[in-house]
């Protein structure tokens, strides 16, 4: 038996613009090769450089400043995605640098939201991540 295809028109990807010095920060942060910190202070609209100090928050176990951090990256990336024609619904593929930041930041606030108890949050977060790519969550 086979599943039913979805009929209804998909809206296209929403791709964000890639910035060549800020994803090359953001990866050099990331890297540990420049302080997180000031690649946000550089870029304070990159979701990515967020994402970076959420990371690190969270693994010397601070989720609080994880969750802070990460919150400033997911809101930076819908602020983003609106800007790009994103109207609340449809992919934001993995697979597009630009787009790898807001997710990465989403993925963060999914996590620390768990940590510190908020539940609904998190899994509207995660559901969040998936509708955007179902694949993303695996590829971080």
């Amino acid at each position: 038996m086979s599943l039913p295809r979805d009929l209804l028109p998909q809206p296209p990807a929403t791709l964000l613009p890639e910035d060549p010095e800020e994803l090359a920060a953001v990866r050099a942060a990331a890297a540990g090769e420049e302080d997180p910190s000031a690649v946000a202070a550089r870029y304070p609209t990159s979701s990515g450089a967020w994402a970076v100090l959420a990371d690190q928050a969270f693994a010397k176990g601070d989720a609080i400043a994880s969750y802070a951090y990460a919150r400033t990256g997911y809101h930076r990336g819908l602020d983003a995605l609106r800007r790009n024609g994103w109207k609340g619904h449809g992919p934001v593929p993995f697979s597009h640098e630009g787009n790898q930041g807001f997710l990465r930041a989403l993925n963060a606030l999914a996590r620390a939201a768990l940590e510190i108890g908020e539940s609904d949050e998190a899994a509207r977060c995660a559901q969040f991540l998936r509708d955007s790519d179902p694949s993303a969550a695996d590829r971080m």
